[in-house]
């Protein structure tokens, strides 16, 4: 499955291991996810990530490694066309602009409503314990 995944959720990966934003970060590591990225959304990740106490048990190097290793393991897109201002938030619309440049079908958020817009653009947004249960329906077919 592809899929964007908003900064939040890779906020909450690295927070606790013990919700489904960590577990699909487990499924990246085993193949079955693929996250897809646009280069500003790549900069989002890191300037969000990177900020003096967002995540104080990690170190910047640590947090640095765990981007490239995120960065390495998704498809890489070029956005050609701007959506912005579409969402009420500009750093929302990079999250949707790579979903658009990806193709992909979901992108994975905790702000459903702040992408109630998404399904205008053939987006749909998800929870990263929707994005699991969509996994695992999959999966028994």
């Amino acid at each position: 499955m592809r899929v964007v995944i908003d900064t939040n959720v890779l906020y909450a990966s690295l927070r606790s291991r013990s919700g489904a934003a960590f577990a699909i970060l487990s499924l990246i590591r085993g193949g079955v996810v693929k996250p897809a990225v646009t280069a500003p959304l790549a900069f989002e990740y890191e300037d969000v990530l990177q900020r003096q106490g967002a995540l104080p048990h990690f170190t910047a190097d640590e947090v640095s490694a765990f981007l490239d290793w995120f960065v390495y393991r998704a498809s890489h897109h070029r956005v050609h066309f701007l959506w912005r201002p579409f969402l009420s938030d500009p750093k929302d619309d990079l999250v949707l602009e790579a979903a658009g440049a990806a193709q992909t079908e979901h992108l994975v958020t905790f702000n459903l409503k702040d992408f109630a817009k998404a399904p205008h653009v053939g987006v749909s947004a998800i929870t990263p314990a929707r994005c699991l249960e969509l996994i695992r329906k999959n999966k028994n077919r």
